[in-house]
């Protein structure tokens, strides 16, 4: 009797199994077998303003074991250890790792290798070793636009740059299909979608990466050859207030990240802040001009070539003796700046420097965009409103500065400034009055000019008349005080001068050797950026340009050359 009831019992738990119920050992094989995937939505190109790649993703594969399964199999261990030394993993730290995960089912080998690569691994069949395909992230002109396009990281997620300010646009939407896979984890059949993956949005850059190329060529030759500790140059569109171009030094390889440095990773063209020296003249003689104190033909007695203010000196190279405002800006006399200044005050200045965008951020969107800082002082001594005219006591960004001279370009319009390329017209508000812009920028021709000496004449190029500013600054200690020994060289302008196509802005941190004044030192790099755009934008040569690009080595006379070295 026992018996009959036991086989009944076996009979018919055999029949709940195989008829009844089979549907649990379907799900049950099928939790073993049926998997569903990730499908990976690519992240979206960054390409510059024509069409040119910045940063692209590559399919690659990505190597992973199962630590359980290999640590139960020693001979899996010992034929994938031969195997991984073809792609130079370092078997000893892998098999420390594998132990100390001895419990998890899964652990990366290497990450983002060649499809081919990793097949040879795969093709050796070895139990607890597989593969997943991802995307690596590829920069094509790698450290010459690395601060402005930035990075990402393993994961394949934005980590600087515009990389990280557009992470939500350009990101890939990972999709799922259901697949059913042999006991060792190999696809033997797709069996749905579960849904589709897709890929991110591409961005368009502003920038046009043979200004770019340019631009960092002549930057890092000069820094190079300085000696200097940094450097930076930015190239506007006058017309839309595009970026066509922004480059640092020191810069680094976004291919290559064995050494990743912070100094090397900042954009310092839109994170450093900087005191301008000169090149803030020409918002001083707006100003000036504003007041209605002074004018074009205003005469102002710089003798004898140097004034006291609150028991500091201030001097000029030379004795300039009586100027009017266009030689001040030729010359960049320090005495009439100051004078200019302590006439009619600071609130004139500030109105002008606040209006031109310094101490207001740009909002380009950029990650750690700084927006400069303005002085607030609750009484302003003599010294303070003095250091103001002549470009000390506030700190602006190069962009800033670039934005700044591009009013003078537009003839006194603030155009927006623009990462990414813009369609249609760009319209701009109304800071400065045309004929005060247009006054300011025909004294800014005579700092390029050899027959009225001044400072900026390495900055001229043979087939367009340029107009600029050179400017050299103390360098600022950020524990207090000056550094005499060390300067910040700037050389800010446009060209052609009277109908402008490009602002460009070049800043060179702390050149070494005599030479170190900004018309000694950026306004060369200004110069051959300045040529090689006019040829790459096509830009017709002017009719008539009064003098041709004067060489290092030409005669000027030796007051013109300590007006270029010293120019403070």
């Amino acid at each position: 009797m026992a018996a009959i009831t036991l086989l009944g019992t076996v009979s018919w738990k055999i029949l709940d199994l195989q008829v009844i119920n089979n549907q649990v050992l379907q799900e049950q094989g099928n939790r073993r077998t049926v998997r569903n995937d990730v499908i990976v939505g690519h992240r979206g190109n960054i390409m510059d303003r024509n069409g040119q790649a910045l940063a692209i993703s590559t399919p690659v594969q990505s190597l992973w074991l199962n630590p359980r399964e290999i640590i139960d199999n020693p001979q899996a261990w010992k034929k994938l250890a031969s195997a991984l030394e073809t792609i130079e993993v370092n078997t000893d730290v892998l098999w420390n790792r594998i132990q100390d995960n001895a419990q998890r089912e899964f652990l990366y080998v290497k990450r983002r290798l060649p499809p081919a690569e990793v097949q040879s691994i795969l093709d050796l069949k070895i139990r607890g070793v597989y593969s997943q395909e991802e995307y690596k992230r590829f920069y094509p002109l790698g450290e010459v636009a690395v601060h402005l396009v930035g990075l990402t990281n393993s994961d394949d997620v934005g980590q600087e740059g515009l990389e990280l300010a557009y992470e939500d646009w350009l990101k890939g939407t990972p999709g799922s299909k259901q697949v059913l896979k042999d006991r060792r984890g190999g696809i033997i059949r797709e069996v749905k979608i579960n849904s589709v993956a897709e890929p991110g949005n591409d961005l368009v850059l502003s920038i046009d990466s043979r200004i770019q190329y340019l631009a960092y060529k002549a930057l890092k030759e000069e820094v190079t050859r300085r000696y200097a500790k940094a450097g930076t140059a930015v190239v506007l569109n006058v017309e839309t207030g595009e970026v066509l171009a922004m480059v640092n030094q020191p810069s680094y390889n976004p291919n290559n990240r064995i050494s990743l440095d912070d100094n090397e990773m900042r954009n310092r063209a839109i994170v450093d802040l900087l005191e301008p020296g000169s090149t803030v003249k020409p918002f001083t003689i707006t100003a000036a001009l504003e007041s209605g104190l002074f004018d074009t033909n205003s005469i102002i007695d710089t003798n004898p070539g140097y004034i006291q203010v609150d028991g500091s000196t201030k001097k000029d190279p030379v004795n300039y003796k009586e100027v009017d405002l266009k030689k001040i800006i030729t010359k960049s006399s320090q005495v009439g700046a100051i004078k200019l200044g302590l006439a009619m005050g600071e609130a004139p200045m500030l109105d002008v420097l606040s209006r031109v965008g310094f101490g207001t951020a740009m909002g380009t969107g950029f990650p750690g965009e700084t927006s400069g800082v303005l002085p607030s002082f609750p009484r302003w001594s003599k010294s303070d409103i003095a250091t103001l005219a002549y470009g000390y006591g506030f700190q602006v960004t190069p962009l800033q500065m670039a934005q700044a001279y591009m009013i003078y370009a537009n003839e006194g319009i603030r155009k927006p400034v623009s990462l990414l390329k813009t369609d249609g017209p760009v319209y701009g508000e109304r800071v400065i009055d045309a004929r005060i812009a247009r006054d300011v920028n025909a004294m800014m021709e005579t700092v390029v000019s050899t027959k009225l000496g001044g400072t900026g004449v390495l900055a001229a190029i043979p087939s367009h008349q340029v107009a600029g500013k050179t400017g050299t600054a103390w360098y600022y200690n950020v524990g207090g005080g000056y550094d005499e020994e060390n300067y910040n060289s700037y050389f800010a302008g446009f060209v052609p001068a009277h109908n402008p196509k490009i602002v460009a802005v070049v800043s060179i941190h702390e050149p070494k050797g005599e030479e170190y004044g900004g018309g000694r030192v950026a306004a060369p790099v200004f110069a051959k950026i300045a040529a090689g755009a006019m040829r790459i934008l096509n830009v017709p040569p002017d009719s008539a340009v009064e003098e041709r690009h004067v060489s290092m080595s030409s005669g000027i006379s030796s007051e013109k050359q300590a007006v270029d070295w010293r120019d403070l």
